[in-house]
């Protein structure tokens, strides 16, 4: 109850402002609020590489400030009451802005009463989906009625959904509720550098250089999305010394976990010279040019790192536990691109057979990836313009 009245305090406030801001005319302006930061970051590029002049603002979370002001030509504000001035100028922007970008959920949306001609594009931080989302989830029926009728509100307020395939499109229209004529079918813009061999090349050498204990050996990387219940401290399910033991003489092995987990993984000592822990790095893609396998679990990374075409383990030892909790899409779970294993042992003896299926690899990213084959930032650049223009 005390979450509800608080949501339901600032959601007022916001309201106020935002309805103060729409005294101001509309203006030719493209605001990204931002909680990620490939798919915003690739967009902008792609408007500087064609010189497509607007003004252009981030409004982002305390993360992802220091990323965006590195753009001489946006203007970035921190969308926290930490900064209020920038809060209020925030609001403002959203509330004269022709075009904006949303990334994730923003409950601030359900107050957020557009005039007419304005577009909310959402710009989902994912290409796939495994995990459900939305009017989906399974937690939804726990919230009550209030909560469940601020996120249909949110989700209403997206005029046009980016969707990298039908499939993907399909997950959007049943998550927020829209119809099929809302899916934006342009691809994912953080998927562009899969196929730019000069940009990958560059991110290996990146890696590399950060990581000196990769260069010349195949790479096994880790990547686990987060529970909430693991949030405070990195529990590491995978045996590192067994894996140690099989394969340290070819491979190493990085660590990939999930930016919300707050007390991160320490390497044992043992292990320096076979574990780098990547925690810290934030752009995944780099990271995934330079791996040779992936293990994962419920994360969207196997969407874009079947791009690559290279083999894929899902360690999912808390398999039936989350699906009881969260659910997963029976769309992924018709064509999983890999084995699924339930305990260490097994990623073990999955790792020693070494026999994976390219075929479903490709027919995977296939299904996944439709529509994003290099121009996705491109395409959108082009939808601006003409929104803009028109």
């Amino acid at each position: 109850m005390a979450r509800e009245l608080a949501i339901i305090l600032y959601l007022f406030i916001f309201k106020v402002l935002f309805k103060v801001g729409k005294w101001s005319p509309i203006q030719d302006k493209v605001t990204f609020v931002v909680s990620f930061s490939e798919n915003n970051k690739s967009i902008y590029k792609e408007m500087m590489r064609q010189e497509y002049s607007c003004r252009t603002l981030f409004l982002t979370t305390e993360k992802m400030v220091e990323t965006f002001r590195k753009f001489d030509h946006a203007e970035t504000l921190l969308f926290s009451w930490k900064k209020p001035w920038d809060y209020l100028r925030s609001v403002y922007h959203l509330a004269t802005s022709k075009i904006i970008f949303v990334d994730n959920y923003y409950g601030f949306l359900a107050k957020s009463d557009f005039k007419a001609g304005v577009e909310c594009i959402q710009l989902w931080h994912a290409n796939g989906a495994i995990k459900k989302f939305g009017l989906e989830d399974p937690s939804i029926i726990s919230r009550g009625k209030l909560a469940e009728r601020r996120f249909r509100n949110v989700y209403d307020r997206f005029t046009k959904v980016v969707v990298g395939s039908d499939v993907m499109g399909q997950i959007f229209s049943r998550a927020f509720g829209l119809g099929e004529e809302r899916m934006l079918k342009m691809g994912v813009p953080r998927t562009d550098i899969f196929f730019n061999e000069e940009k990958k090349i560059k991110a290996v050498g990146k890696i590399h250089r950060l990581y000196p204990l990769l260069k010349g050996k195949k790479v096994i990387l880790y990547a686990p999305t987060y529970r909430e219940e693991g949030l405070s401290d990195a529990e590491m399910k995978l045996d590192l010394y067994s894996i140690a033991r099989e394969f340290s003489e070819d491979y190493k092995l990085v660590i990939k976990l999930h930016p919300a987990v707050r007390n991160q993984f320490d390497v044992p000592e043992e292990l320096e010279d076979f574990v780098v822990d990547a925690s810290a790095h934030r752009n995944m893609n780099e990271l995934l040019f330079v791996a040779d396998i992936l293990i994962t679990d419920y994360s969207s990374i196997p969407f874009e790192f079947a791009l690559l075409e290279k083999p894929i383990i899902f360690f999912m030892y808390d398999r039936d536990a989350y699906m009881e909790e969260r659910g997963m899409w029976k769309e992924f779970l018709d064509l999983i691109p890999g084995p699924v294993a339930s305990t260490s042992d097994e990623v073990l003896a999955i790792l020693k057979e070494y026999k994976f299926n390219k075929d479903h690899i490709v027919a995977f990213s296939k299904r996944w990836n439709e529509y994003s084959a290099g121009r996705s930032s491109k395409n959108i650049v082009e939808y601006i313009a003409k929104r803009l223009q028109g």
